[in-house]
């Protein structure tokens, strides 16, 4: 029993043997990493130390691809003011990969606000790519100002619906899938009822010992349902899943590494190349986290993964765009967080509210003379409940280093992408209650009561 005490406590405090087992996997998500190895054979997990065998780079029967996330080309605010740079040098790292990859798996997010330039400066990036294909599923941010419409026109050629796809590649099935189409207020992500069934019959031929890769943005597992990092429907689509032998499932969205085992399926979020964001749990809300400019590089990073055929195996490593462990970056996150709660609480509470009455440039339907504020910070609406007298104007001016909309419920008024410290003003010209919440993160909820 002491034995098996001293067993856990080591599996807990780092990678400390060649092999790890199952429970140690759970227990250990933190420091998975750049210096581990996961390899998946038949769904059951084991480790190396990345470089103990001295092999990891010879794959003569199978291949590599890699996943990058989250790259947001657009932002330009203090948590990464260069996130092209950046994204370079993902680029870079994969081109100077020991084994050139054969494919990149992009998880969404590749823009801000889906801004035509945004897009053309991914494209001009990954042109420098080595790898011979790209393959993208769509973030929140790249269905933002059109549903999509500029993101499929550049990227979802041959896809089916909103922009899913399956293909074969030596002997893995991938499938791309989108569950950022069909947000709703209060929920998280979603795949949808068409997009389930297509998925259905998309794995139905397939033989159990098919190798499974399946890439989405928002995780399919329930990472911290209160900042909204799960999708609600997920469950339904990995039973479909759940008869195959090795099943590897890469997300992005939450800006770091997170991985967890269910059965034969292996569950693995990607730190970003633009910006990281807090562990769950430890800040207000999710966002954009400042981390020290020398250390900003040792949170933002690619995913590599190895596929050895006939044996049926997926291997997973992370790696950081400063070379250093990717286990490391929780710890700094966590500092960072920390860091970032210390000074908002030895700092006077800022009045962000302008006194009723005072009207204030915006746009949507301005008539009324009385306006009330509503401000967006930390990923909340507050006041999230305004109750006010029928013809009162509302204006919600964004706060936060991420863009959000003000969007009622049954589209009875609707913003556009608003950025930071943009403004969108309503008048309430009917009684009523009048529910609403943000599409790009339908976590964040309001309501306007009008008397």
């Amino acid at each position: 029993m002491a034995d098996e005490s001293r067993k856990r406590d080591s599996i807990e405090s780092g990678p400390s043997q060649d092999s790890v087992d199952r429970r140690g996997f759970l227990k250990c998500m933190a420091w998975a990493g750049t210096g581990l190895v996961w390899t998946l054979s038949g769904g059951i997990p084991t480790s190396r130390l990345f470089g103990a065998t001295g092999h990891e780079g010879h794959h003569d029967a199978g291949f590599s691809f890699v996943q990058i996330s989250d790259s947001h080309i657009g932002f330009n605010k203090g948590a990464n003011p260069d996130v092209t740079a950046t994204l370079q040098a993902a680029i870079d790292k994969i081109n100077s990969l020991p084994a050139l990859p054969d494919l990149i798996l992009h998880t969404g997010d590749l823009s801000q606000i889906s801004k035509p330039g945004e897009f053309d400066t991914v494209d001009q990036v990954l042109k420098g790519a080595k790898a011979k294909q790209v393959f993208y599923v769509p973030g929140e941010h790249d269905f933002a100002t059109d549903n999509g419409q500029q993101f499929l026109e550049r990227y979802g050629k041959g896809t089916k619906g909103a922009g899913w796809q399956s293909f074969d590649h030596k002997g893995v099935h991938f499938i791309g899938l989108n569950n950022v189409a069909n947000l709703k207020a209060g929920g998280m992500g979603s795949l949808g009822a068409d997009q389930l069934e297509w998925l259905e019959d998309d794995v139905k031929a397939l033989s159990a010992s098919t190798p499974i890769v399946v890439f989405a943005h928002i995780p399919l597992w329930a990472v911290y349902p209160e900042w909204g990092w799960g999708t609600q429907d997920s469950a339904q689509a990995l039973t479909y899943l759940k008869r195959f032998g090795s099943v590897t499932v890469l997300n992005g969205h939450i800006h770091q590494i997170m991985q967890k085992v269910e059965g034969n399926v292996s569950f693995h979020t990607a730190m970003a190349t633009a910006f990281p964001q807090p562990v769950p749990g430890t800040a207000k809300s999710a966002g954009p986290l400042l981390v020290p400019a020398d250390e900003l590089r040792r949170v933002l990073g690619i995913t590599n993964v190895n596929y050895m055929a006939g044996g049926h195996h997926l291997a997973v490593v992370d790696a950081t765009l400063a070379g250093t462990p990717a286990e490391e970056s929780i710890a700094i996150l966590k500092g960072a967080a920390a860091t970032a709660a210390s000074k908002a609480s030895s700092q006077p509470p800022t009045n962000t509210q302008t006194p009723q009455g005072q009207s204030a440039p915006a746009s949507g339907d301005s008539s009324s003379s009385e306006v009330v504020q509503v401000s967006i910070d930390n990923f909340a609406f507050t006041p999230q409940t305004l109750t006010v007298k029928k013809g009162t104007g509302v204006a919600w001016t964004n706060h936060d280093d991420i863009p959000h909309t003000v969007d009622h419920d049954d589209h009875i008024f609707a913003s556009s992408v608003l950025d930071t410290n943009q403004k969108f003003q309503y008048a309430f010209k009917e009684p009523g209650k009048f529910p609403y919440y943000c599409r790009l993160h339908p976590k964040m909820t309001g309501t306007v009561v009008v008397e």
